[in-house]
């Protein structure tokens, strides 16, 4: 459903360094670069969801939106302590510790960060059937 999803920076530099680790964590690919912007995904498969980080088209400052949030899925606990942690390492904010969130559904466990410019993420583990 998903083509790509797409964040705003000030500083790329900065940015690829947060984002490169934690994208090398989950598997996915640098699929493209140039001095504006940046994906990740798999390479040979152009139907996988791409993840971008880049300047804004239109030259103006990056903002962050309110209420907008990127979540990753997993289904394992432990990559998503191990995506927390990388995220601290490398400039981002907590938004949320990982753990399970019984308001939400029994066994839905996760941990929310924000990037250096704001941006929030989640990676996520649905409860299993």
């Amino acid at each position: 459903m998903i083509a790509y999803t797409m964040v705003g920076t000030r500083d790329l530099e900065k940015a690829l360094k947060f984002y490169d680790p934690l994208f090398a964590e989950m598997n996915l690919e640098l699929c493209w670069q140039d001095e504006s912007s940046v994906s990740y995904g798999k390479v040979e498969d152009m139907s996988f969801p791409r993840f971008f980080v880049g300047y804004p088209f239109d030259g103006k400052t990056s903002s962050v939106g309110n209420g907008s949030m990127t979540a990753f899925q997993f289904h394992d606990p432990g990559v998503v302590d191990r995506l927390y942690e990388i995220a601290m390492n490398h400039g981002g904010n907590s938004e949320g510790a990982p753990g399970y969130r019984p308001q939400y559904a029994e066994g839905f466990y996760a941990a929310y960060v924000r990037d250096p410019e704001g941006n929030k993420l989640a990676f996520v583990v649905y409860p299993q059937e």
